[in-house]
């Protein structure tokens, strides 16, 4: 074990940060639970002062670290990224800059990892640099929905990227194909939602308003187009970000997505044979961290195109703004 106590001043780019995050991108063998042991007992301390392990840090602040424990000997890591994870990943690049890049994420790739998941984006991100170099998601997207995925490239972006979406200052728009012909066309689906089930059953499902269980869920949706009264593009703009809010509020809708192999009905089997989930995020606009409006497009997948091949559907028919006579309407 080192013996020396050091003093490390907060960068600017790590402002907001939370201290056990900070911690483990400097010496990624101390465990959390270490980290919060030391921090109780005071002595990792901020400016003099006792903090816990979610704290929050501002840029400039003096941390006080401790004797840390030697790395020892630890269960070996995942395999390094090859040549070709690299080539894959910064391909996905649809805008980059000092603080912000933009992927366009593909259909069937994990966001995160989990016990069967080894190759996911964000064990890809490496292949910007580890530690403070490595970008950091903001934001999901489902394994089976393509499109726009946000990083931020420093602690200070990411806080702030993240903010904007907790307030729901992050205008998201999805385009999907959906079962059937919605009517009226457009309107807002206010309807709280809950999980249910366990494991590969788990699902999320409508939920009494009273249920204090339950997570709000407001979604506006506008049909772009249709192909009869078979199937209908849509716009689809959440407002809460819940987990399978879009492919649960079609389901409720009774318009469930093309292509859903768990919120699907076996109404709309027929329509969906052959094809993934028509779940696409085209359009992101919100705040740039250091100001300005950032605005990120994501052409539209492979998937998302077998969809527009069968029903007849082209890019050119979408309002650049669809949403806009929904708003006046309010």
């Amino acid at each position: 074990m080192s013996r020396e106590v050091k003093m490390i001043t907060v960068d600017p780019g790590e402002d907001g940060s939370r201290l056990d995050r900070w911690f483990k991108r400097r010496w990624p063998h101390v465990s959390n639970i270490q980290i919060n042991k030391l921090a109780r007992s005071g002595q990792i301390r901020v400016d003099g002062g006792r903090v816990k392990g979610d704290s929050r840090l501002s840029a400039g602040s003096q941390v006080r670290v401790p004797p840390l424990p030697e790395p020892g000997e630890r269960p070996e890591g995942p395999p390094p990224l090859s040549d070709q994870d690299v080539r894959f990943v910064k391909g996905l690049v649809l805008y980059e800059d000092d603080d912000v890049i933009a992927l366009n994420k593909p259909a069937g790739l994990a966001v995160q990892g989990g016990t069967k998941t080894t190759k996911h984006i964000d064990r890809l991100l490496s292949a910007w640099g580890e530690g403070l170099e490595r970008p950091r998601l903001v934001h999901r997207l489902d394994r089976d929905t393509s499109g726009v995925l946000l990083l931020g490239r420093s602690p200070g972006a990411a806080a702030k990227l993240a903010g904007a979406f907790a307030r729901r200052r992050a205008k998201k728009t999805y385009w999907a194909i959906v079962y059937g012909a919605p009517k009226p066309g457009q309107g807002t689906l206010d309807l709280p939602l809950i999980k249910t089930g366990v494991g590969d059953r788990e699902m999320i499902r409508p939920a009494d308003p009273a249920n204090r269980e339950a997570d709000p869920a407001v979604t506006d949706y506008v049909t772009i187009s249709r192909a009869g009264h078979r199937a209908a593009w849509m716009a689809l703009r959440p407002q809460t970000g819940r987990t399978h809010q879009l492919r649960a509020h079609m389901r409720a809708l009774g318009h469930p997505i093309i292509g859903d192999p768990k919120y699907g009905e076996t109404f709309s089997a027929d329509l969906s044979e052959g094809l993934m989930l028509q779940l696409h995020h085209r359009r992101i606009e919100l705040d740039h961290p250091t100001g300005g409006k950032l605005i990120v497009e994501a052409p539209i997948s492979r998937e998302l195109k077998a969809g527009f091949d069968r029903f007849g559907f082209s890019e050119d028919e979408a309002d650049p703004d669809p949403f806009a006579n929904l708003r006046s309407r309010r």
